[in-house]
């Protein structure tokens, strides 16, 4: 059997050396869960199959510019993987970079034998995803194409951007490091000319974008290490939830769950919070009637503002007393 599996295993290799333009061998490795030895090995056998790689000490490998192999084919099971991979890129992207996709996986599918396109076909109408709000706003249908374009060519993205605290756009100038996905909202992680300083943008809060032609300013870490510079304190918060919804709580990683311990009275959860005031005291909320607060004392504080702000809201003609500290 293992001559099959290093079979499969160099064509996959040279896939990967198809498509980047330096591979490292302790990438391979890691990725084939092989030892180094083993990489090597596989490499000097597409050398000896007339595969012309170039190889570069502490540096990596690369296939000589001009060498490609004829189309490789698509198994429909890898084939199936794009088309539930491009309803997920219809609602998660803007509209520019889920079209180019859409005419990707056109381009795949061209390719696929006859019965496996049908396959592919019988699957397509029957995935389906919906977001739960706006990702990217609709009058700005090119925003991640051109931020992506920023960052690949490291040139300057001219935004106007509104925030929960500014109704009116305001317009910068941003240096785009990188894109990520968090709480279901996607942000832009860049240097601000007007701030002089990294900030954070919320794709949907974007109101024109217009591509500058102009060079970054300055060479700009990685967005892995600026994240994990802008890292807040974290607060340990423990809570005590009833069974009967612990169970349907998919979300919870997204505030910072840790552990969960069964005892008599539910399941006590623990979290290490960033945003204790606004981002989990609000989903607290979402499931209070089914929870109770064991930690921190200023987390039970700040739900009692926003119940009695609610309250006041609710019946304003009524005289509430003010909240109770603690």
């Amino acid at each position: 059997m293992e001559p099959v599996k290093r079979f499969d295993r160099i064509v996959a290799i040279l896939i990967q050396l198809q498509s980047k333009r330096i591979v490292k061998a302790q990438e391979l490795a890691e990725r084939f869960q092989v030892t180094l030895r083993t990489i090597y090995r596989d490499i000097r056998s597409l050398e000896e199959a007339g595969v012309p790689i170039l190889s570069e000490a502490g540096v990596g490998y690369s296939i000589m510019d001009g060498y490609r192999l004829p189309p490789i084919m698509f198994t429909k099971e890898e084939a199936a993987s794009f088309v539930a991979a491009q309803k997920l890129m219809q609602q998660l992207t803007d509209k520019s970079l889920g079209a180019h996709y859409e005419s990707a996986l056109f381009k795949l599918k061209s390719v696929l034998r006859g019965k496996d396109k049908d396959w592919v076909e019988a699957l397509e109408n029957q995935i389906s995803y919906a977001p739960s709000h706006e990702l990217f706003n609709a009058k700005v249908p090119d925003a991640l194409e051109i931020i992506l374009e920023g960052i690949a060519t490291q040139h300057q993205v001219h935004l106007s951007y509104t925030s929960l605290k500014i109704e009116d756009a305001i317009n910068r100038i941003i240096e785009p490091v990188g894109i990520f996905n968090e709480n279901n909202f996607w942000y832009i992680l860049a240097f601000c000319q007007l701030r002089k300083d990294y900030r954070q943008f919320r794709t949907d809060r974007i109101q024109n974008i217009k591509r500058t032609g102009i060079p970054f300013s300055k060479t700009h870490p990685s967005l892995e290490e600026l994240r994990k510079q802008e890292e807040l304190p974290l607060t340990k918060v423990r809570i005590c939830v009833s069974p009967i919804v612990a169970k349907f709580l998919g979300s919870k990683k997204n505030h910072g769950w840790v552990s969960e311990e069964k005892t008599t009275e539910g399941i006590v959860m623990t979290f290490m919070v960033a945003d204790v005031y606004h981002n989990f005291a609000r989903w607290y909320l979402s499931i209070g009637d089914y929870a109770r607060v064991l930690e921190p004392e200023h987390l039970k504080k700040r739900l009692t503002e926003i119940l009695y702000a609610q309250l006041k809201a609710l019946q304003p003609e009524h005289r509430l007393t003010e909240p109770p500290l603690y």
